[in-house]
């Protein structure tokens, strides 16, 4: 494919983001954002909403999830919702597996058309993992994954490695297993968020986070952060 068609279909890509990133934003009703009530209408209406047909909103979402992390969208607000949608082990399941497809899908996208890009802007800078990857792409992707992708914004996590051109099925597999812990931890809390706006006559953030639902995936979070930092150092020394 010629150097010219690529930048084409790379424009197209970006104004399929914009666009879609506008699609999503307009039925948000920004003025009310400061109302309790707000939300607890959001959270009838989508408990509505999700009752009257599972399985075909798991799939809905399972879409939008692969779409949403294939355009570059942050990852902790798509665990939140599933969360509030489907349950901590429901939504656990169906982000997991989501967005491990968006993250690959992304990776492809990147590999083809901004490879040239990615390796000038990011290879020097992790340039010193490249051959730690080659080792074993599997376990280091892995612990790349568990380790929170080092504190990397997540699209760029999911970008990231093509300077280290793993293979496809390791980088699934590696999202899949690596995500699980944490997403688990987003998830539960958007599962106690969900409780504590259905229970709640008024918003109390001392209340909220002395929700069991809140304040232990909190803790498991700041363990899982501590455990990261050991994986970091022992996986990814400077």
């Amino acid at each position: 494919m010629s150097k010219g068609l690529k930048v084409f279909l790379g424009v197209i890509y970006l104004v399929i983001l914009i666009t879609f990133l506008y699609i999503i934003f307009s039925y948000i009703d920004l003025t009310r954002l400061d109302e309790f009530l707000y939300y607890k209408e959001l959270q009838l209406n989508l408990e509505r909403t999700i009752g009257n047909n599972l399985f075909v909103n798991l799939f809905f979402f399972f879409i939008f999830s692969i779409i949403w992390v294939s355009l570059l969208g942050f990852g902790s607000p798509l665990l939140i919702v599933s969360g509030i949608l489907f349950g901590k082990w429901m939504g656990t399941f169906i982000s997991v597996l989501s967005i491990s497809v968006g993250a690959l899908n992304l990776y492809l996208i990147a590999n083809f058309f901004f490879k040239e890009l990615v390796y000038e802007l990011l290879k020097n800078k992790f340039n010193k993992y490249v051959n730690l990857f080659k080792q074993n792409e599997f376990n280091y992707f892995l612990a790349f994954r568990l380790a929170g992708g080092l504190g990397i914004p997540f699209g760029l996590q999911n970008v990231l490695p093509v300077i280290f051109n793993i293979k496809k099925t390791n980088y699934f597999l590696a999202s899949l297993i690596g995500f699980a812990p944490m997403f688990f931890i987003w998830n539960t809390i958007g599962s106690g968020i969900n409780k504590y706006i259905k229970q709640a006559d008024s918003f109390s953030f001392t209340s909220l986070f002395f929700e069991k639902e809140i304040y232990l995936p909190i803790i498991f979070f700041i363990i899982i952060m501590f455990l990261s930092a050991l994986i970091k150092k022992r996986f990814f020394k400077d």
